[in-house]
């Protein structure tokens, strides 16, 4: 084992050049800090230009016997592409690739090839051409998510008809039980034998159609939609640990390094229209969620819980983030993020600053910002506990408007049809609706305790979906915001614990309050380093990476060599 690794920093510089890796404390903690969780010490993060450049770093790193670990946009929220800790027991390099965003057109729009860097809301402009979408276009998208990081996690599924990101086909290298590394091509194109051969042509578009091949291999989840009009079934619709729906790089979370994904895309709607619902009972929503996936011909587009609490803890803190993407679009996202970050790795070098410096600068910039939710929305505020944006599109429109008019007669509750501005903003509101337990939490962490956020799938026949906990247990939340995705049952529940209460404890009873639900938890964020792998994710981590030289401890796994 080597003990000096300056040879391995040299070498490394050597492939990249040296502007493109980072030793210093400053310049690595962009990476080696999750966006909401986790952080941990990496010799170096190296940013390779391209894909034969990726391929050279591991091999450097894999003699020198140093962790690599994988990087894209690092948007995640489970800190499940950054270290975590620093108890590893060999050196860390993080490879971050948003260098590579190609992304190839094949088959006239029907399928893509998506590089390691390439991410959703580059693919979503791409496709427009063709009148074609993506497996997922809201959420994720707007803060920078890449291609391949959806696809290693599970990602998506808020879009009802598309389900998770999946693919059986993709380029990646791993390393042996024998630590051989080599390069695997499942992608479906002829692009030569060696490595150098297949990476140099797959990057230059070196291939022509009649070496592109449509073998026997999902690109996309084909099940999806019957499965989650199965409202009777007893398991949940999608969850990270779904065995049916790991392989290779789908579901991998970095234990593999992967340079490209093939995709399945889909025909944009000719027609949308989103239609806002609110009710005083959950069960009214459980009525509407049943009747819609087992009888209409057309399935939703999407449909966003938000419940009363989660609507205002959103409307105030998280109103900057909503102003900044309904005003600058949502590619300069991934700008503010980044200044936020520098913003507060300043702050921690200048005592004069407080802690959470961004949060409380752009919460104070945002009160002088007048009220920017529709009229009509803020009237179900406040006639409504529950809220439901429900997208259908082309004859489903017609169809979900039929059944609201004749549902609402006899049933609490009532719609209204969007205008395209209204929905605009509805939408949006329920996306941004995520940070909003950060902000609250950043601004008065003296006074609270931890922050939870949990992400579980429920049984698809599951009728009481709200949660409502034992007396004991919930008067130890300060707050508890809900939102989530109604139709495939994946509930995002964030809480903020009271001052002085047991975090570890308390996680553990939800943890056993979910199970007896017959919950699947995480749903769609994956484990990162805050869950553990069930025996189904950590056995299938093993199988793809038996000397455990890719992002180690993943799940609350082993970090040590060979799974030690």
């Amino acid at each position: 084992m080597i003990q000096d690794y300056s040879s391995v920093i040299h070498d490394i510089q050597q492939i990249t050049g040296k502007k493109n890796v980072l030793t210093a404390q400053w310049d690595k903690q962009a990476y080696s800090k999750g966006w909401r969780y986790g952080e941990g010490e990496a010799l170096a993060v190296a940013k390779p230009g391209t894909l034969l450049e990726i391929w050279k770093i591991l091999n450097v790193c894999n003699t020198a016997n140093v962790i690599v670990i994988m990087q894209a946009a690092n948007t995640g929220l489970t800190g499940g592409s950054t270290p975590f800790g620093n108890d590893y027991d060999r050196p860390i390099v993080i490879v971050n690739t948003m260098r590579i965003n190609a992304i190839h057109i094949i088959d006239e729009g029907k399928q893509i090839i998506g590089f390691s860097g390439s991410t959703l809301f580059g693919l979503e402009n791409k496709l427009k051409a063709y009148g074609r979408e993506p497996h997922s276009v809201i959420g994720s998208s707007c803060i920078g998510a890449s291609i391949v990081g959806g696809v290693c996690n599970n990602s998506g599924g808020a879009l009802v008809k598309r389900g998770p990101a999946y693919t059986e086909m993709s380029l990646y290298a791993k390393i042996d039980a024998d630590g051989t590394l080599i390069l695997v091509n499942e992608i479906g194109i002829d692009l030569g034998e060696t490595p150098e051969e297949i990476l140099n042509n797959l990057e230059t578009k070196n291939y022509n159609s009649n070496q592109i091949k449509f073998p026997e291999k999902l690109a996309s989840d084909n099940e999806y939609q019957h499965r989650v009009r199965d409202i009777d079934a007893d398991t949940p619709a999608r969850f990270n640990a779904d065995g049916r729906r790991l392989y290779a790089a789908s579901g991998c979370a970095g234990k593999i390094a992967v340079f490209a994904v093939r995709l399945d895309t889909y025909v944009s709607p000719k027609r949308t229209q989103v239609f806002y619902v609110g009710s005083n009972t959950s069960e009214t929503f459980m009525q509407i969620r049943r009747a819609i996936l087992s009888t209409f011909k057309q399935l939703p587009t999407s449909g966003e819980y938000l419940h009363r609490d989660c609507y205002d803890a959103a409307k105030k803190y998280s109103k900057d983030t909503f102003v900044v993407i309904d005003k600058l679009g949502p590619n300069y996202i991934p700008k503010l993020f980044n200044l936020k970050r520098k913003m507060d790795l300043l702050a921690d070098k200048f005592s004069i600053l407080p802690s959470k410096f961004s949060d409380k600068f752009m919460q104070f910039l945002s009160s002088f910002w007048p009220k920017h939710l529709p009229k009509r929305m803020e009237q179900y505020r406040d006639q409504y506990e529950h809220h439901w944006i429900i997208e259908m599109s082309d004859d489903g429109i017609e169809e979900a408007q039929h059944f609201f008019d004749e549902f609402f007669k006899t049933n609490d509750g009532d719609y209204f049809v969007c205008t395209p501005k209204e929905a605009k903003k509805a939408l949006l509101h329920r996306f941004v609706a995520a940070s909003a337990v950060g902000r609250f939490h950043a601004l008065n962490s003296n006074a609270l305790g931890e922050m939870m956020s949990m992400d579980i799938a429920l049984p698809r026949n599951e009728k009481n979906w709200f949660e409502h906990l034992p007396q004991e247990l919930d008067e130890l939340f300060e707050m508890k915001l809900y939102y989530g995705h109604l139709f495939c049952h994946v509930l995002h529940q964030n809480y903020i614990l009271k001052k002085g209460v047991d975090a570890k404890s308390l996680k553990e009873k939800l943890l056993k309050t979910y199970d007896a639900r017959g919950a699947e938890y995480p749903a769609e964020h994956n484990v990162g380093h805050e869950y553990f792998a069930k025996p189904v994710l950590s056995e299938f981590y093993k199988k793809l990476d038996p000397t455990n030289g890719f992002n180690p401890g993943i799940g609350k796994t082993s970090k040590l060599k060979f799974w030690k």
